[in-house]
């Protein structure tokens, strides 16, 4: 079912928004799902219940988009108006189509980088925010290390396989909570789909969350999807449930979406009640 991007944004306004490691060994007594992941996180109501090896350095994939996100919604006016710089517009993997000179506002932009996860979106947003994306990068990392993220380090802003780009199940379940507090990053994360585009028009685009939970896994609301040749399928989701809240973090999962799937419904079976254990 469509929704339109644009209520997100309106929500903002009217809220004042401006602004690699190896495979572990056998599971354990906290590790019932064995070697689903490289790395996995499940938290019922804030509380850990499951890992396996969540301090693992690992590369993110597009789930650094995150932290790019979480930034922008800190510190830009989502009505304001980014042109496409030419290194934009040459980004690689996803993307919309943008071009050099093309104008959208952050807001659309926003969208585009969580739901679609577009790579050209993302680049334009970071040049927007701190005049190039190499400034923006370390903005990121101030922002990871005020939050305690001692084991995250981005490279760049969309979550290309760079040297040195990597973080854990731990910092980002903790990073996805943070943003997840944000109600239109919130509000974007759970969309299905949407439209946005260009300023004045000229150029429409069409948007499907790239998390397929959204609209298939009853309760899911966010958060974001990753994959590259390093880091493999990766995904952050969220479910709710009869008042249950359920996070999961998967780094590096061949099955990601059957065996989200499977972990979720075991933790809404287990409830907030399980013991927390870490292997």
């Amino acid at each position: 079912m469509s929704y339109p991007v644009r209520t997100a944004l309106l929500l903002a306004f009217s809220l004042g928004i401006v602004a690699s490691a190896a495979w572990a060994g056998a599971a354990g007594p906290g590790d019932p799902f064995g070697n689903v992941a490289a790395a996995y996180l499940v938290k019922v109501d804030g509380r850990e219940v499951w890992a396996r090896n969540p301090s693992g350095r690992l590369p993110p994939g597009s789930l650094a988009k995150i932290m790019t996100a979480l930034l922008v919604l800190e510190r830009a006016d989502l009505g304001s108006v980014a042109t496409v710089s030419r290194e934009a517009s040459m980004e690689t993997g996803t993307r919309l189509g943008l071009a050099a000179g093309d104008r959208m506002t952050v807001g659309e932009l926003l969208a585009a980088t969580l739901i679609g996860s577009a790579n050209d979106a993302c680049h334009v947003l970071s040049d927007h925010v701190a005049g190039s994306e190499a400034k923006f990068v370390a903005m990121m990392n101030a922002r990871a290390r005020e939050m305690g993220l001692s084991d995250t380090r981005f490279a760049n802003a969309c979550g290309h396989d760079a040297p040195g780009m990597r973080s854990t199940a731990r910092d980002l379940a903790r990073m996805a909570e943070t943003a997840m507090g944000n109600p239109v990053f919130a509000k974007m994360a759970g969309l299905e789909d949407g439209w946005i585009s260009t300023a004045g028009g000229g150029k429409r685009f069409s948007l499907e969350n790239k998390n397929l939970l959204i609209g298939r896994y009853r309760g899911a609301i966010g958060v974001k999807t990753g994959f590259t040749g390093s880091a493999g399928k990766c995904l952050v989701a969220l479910a709710e449930r009869g008042g249950k809240r359920v996070l999961l973090v998967l780094l590096n999962a061949p099955a990601r979406w059957w065996k989200a799937e499977e972990i979720l419904d075991a933790a809404f079976a287990r409830g907030s009640g399980a013991s927390s254990a870490r292997p």
